[in-house]
């Protein structure tokens, strides 16, 4: 799988993808394939600020902030190794995709020379303060709520499902700023959270398969300083919408199963006798996963030309974690049919543990009723 290339780029590109896989093997060298499938959830600051020491943090921030100018199919590529691979990129990972170029745009010139640099770094972790308790996929229903003093904001209010709180220095969070939870989209502005200020609590939440890659954050009487406003105040909807758009367009919603898919296929060059009951289901994933990578590309380039491509990217979101969620069952199908062959350890517990964390990928990011909305809004069918 590793060396399917299935659309062409540019040449700089490719040879970013040689240095990418001979630095990943390197650091990866004998980590089991049960580890290396918690790949973007996986949690390791040494590896985030290793890759930062490459360049590859921050990789398409212009140079004045400390990034390379690099164009979003390098970074593509850069993203496509390490998930691939199974590299544990999830402490830079939220700074990087969306973090970073959301600041970059909407950000004062103050903000992008504070935080911009660090990310790039590896200095500046940060996680996503969207979900709220008793509001779902409704953002527009938030009630955390950021009101003015004479030297900033007070902040009072409830995160839930914060992928890395725990471990992040920031978070960029949608507040209500002004009016009420019935204004909707009206009076919503985001926020910049320094994650160790006072007032501020965070509980990890452990999931079904032991890891604790999720967080609840309250904020009790948190003082935020007057520049904590990301942008302009109310203009916190516009900009979580760009933000989704890196959120759901990235390679991470097609990935996510692929070192099982690599052990499996291991195992089927091994064990000739069981390899060819796979060849239905190998070409069943294999057309999937031409198309999607294709359908993914063509975000990157939407977004490269600086446009939103909400619509899109939920689509591809949508079909993609289907895909992933499909994977470890069809293996999982596959795997239990071939009973009398001796199957290898370290298969089976990458397939438990994407067996347990699977029904998680079609909701982060956006549960597939919400992205169906879009998408059928897109289609104009209402």
């Amino acid at each position: 799988m590793n060396n399917l290339n299935l659309v062409s780029s540019s040449a700089r590109a490719e040879q970013l993808r040689t240095e990418v896989r001979a630095f990943v093997d390197e650091y990866l060298h004998n980590v089991p394939a049960d580890i290396r499938a918690r790949s973007w959830l996986g949690f390791d600051a040494d590896f985030s600020r290793a890759l930062a020491q490459q360049g590859w943090v921050g990789m398409t921030f212009p140079e004045q902030y400390g990034g390379r100018s690099y164009g979003l199919l390098e970074r593509f590529v850069l993203a496509e190794e390490l998930l691939c691979r199974g590299a544990p990129v999830s402490a830079h990972w939220i700074a990087d995709r969306q973090s970073g170029p959301l600041i970059l745009r909407y950000g004062t010139q103050e903000q992008r020379e504070f935080y911009l640099p660090r990310i790039v770094r590896g200095k500046a972790f940060f996680c996503i303060g969207m979900s709220e308790p008793n509001a779902g996929s409704d953002l527009a229903s938030v009630r955390s709520r950021a009101e003015p003093t004479t030297d900033g904001w007070r902040l009072n209010g409830q995160k839930i499902w914060t992928t890395n709180a725990h471990h992040s220095h920031y978070m960029i969070a949608l507040v209500r700023t002004s009016g009420r939870a019935e204004d909707r989209h009206e009076g919503l502005s985001q926020v910049i959270i320094d994650l160790s200020l006072p007032g501020v609590s965070i509980k990890p939440i452990t999931d079904i398969a032991g890891d604790a890659g999720f967080s609840e954050v309250v904020f009790d009487n948190v003082q935020l300083p007057t520049d904590a406003i990301l942008g302009a105040e109310g203009q916190g909807w516009e900009q979580v919408i760009a933000e989704l758009g890196f959120e759901r367009s990235g390679p991470e919603r097609i990935y996510s199963s692929m070192v099982l898919l690599e052990t499996w296929l291991q195992w089927l060059r091994q064990t000739p006798e069981v390899a060819h009951s796979a060849q239905q289901t190998l070409g069943r994933l294999l057309g999937w996963l031409a198309a999607l990578r294709a359908l993914s590309l063509g975000l990157t380039e939407k977004l490269a030309q600086g446009k939103n491509p909400v619509f899109e990217a939920s689509l591809v979101k949508d079909l993609g974690t289907l895909i992933e969620q499909q994977t470890p069952e069809w293996m999982g199908d596959h795997i239990s049919s071939s009973e009398a062959v001796a199957i290898p350890a370290e298969l089976l517990r990458a397939l438990s543990y994407l067996e347990q964390v699977a029904p998680s990928f079609s909701l982060r990011g956006g549960t597939r009723e919400i992205l169906r909305t879009l998408i059928a809004r897109g289609l104009g069918l209402r």
